[in-house]
């Protein structure tokens, strides 16, 4: 199983400083539907289900590998935009919220867990494809659509897990 786009991520550049495109990549970094949750929600869930079934603890670790691998590319283009890549961003009401544990989804069923597995990267996908219509550096763009690339083969893979789940009635 492939956990990520088999092709180097682009090198991490900004066109120039914009903390606009920093507040939006915030979300991205540590919003409720981000690579911060992702990481923490696929943990979580690995330690959760490490004994009881260790396929579904090994994709989900790996997966999370991917995702800090993400964490760190958009916390370095963060800082190239001139923002600090804190563990916060700004919600729709122009508030500062902090990452917390109650963005996780802490549901023990296997096909539960996969099917928001799912939902979380559709989401995510969503969210990356909504700031590069707002961003207007090229850098960023090709940053932001070769992580999508490894965001569908998440997808892929939780779906496969979901329906190996159903054949087997694991739950």
């Amino acid at each position: 199983m492939e956990y990520a786009a088999n092709k180097p991520y682009p090198k991490v550049e900004v066109k120039a400083k914009n903390l606009f495109y920093a507040q939006l990549l915030s979300e991205d970094y540590a919003g409720m539907i981000s690579e911060s949750t992702a990481v923490y929600q696929y943990v979580y869930q690995k330690m959760v289900k490490f004994q009881s079934n260790q396929l579904f603890s090994d994709v989900l670790l790996k997966i999370a590998i991917v995702e800090m691998k993400h964490l760190a590319l958009l916390g370095e283009t963060i800082t190239l935009l001139g923002l600090e890549p804190k563990y916060q961003f700004v919600d729709s009401y122009n508030q500062l919220i902090n990452w917390n544990s109650s963005f996780i989804n802490y549901d023990t069923n296997i096909r539960e867990m996969l099917r928001y597995n799912i939902r979380l990267e559709q989401n995510t996908i969503l969210n990356y494809q909504r700031h590069i219509a707002m961003i207007d550096d090229p850098y960023i763009r090709n940053l932001l659509n070769r992580i999508i690339e490894d965001e569908v083969i998440h997808i892929q893979c939780f779906q496969t897990l979901l329906i190996e789940s159903e054949k087997n009635s694991i739950c």
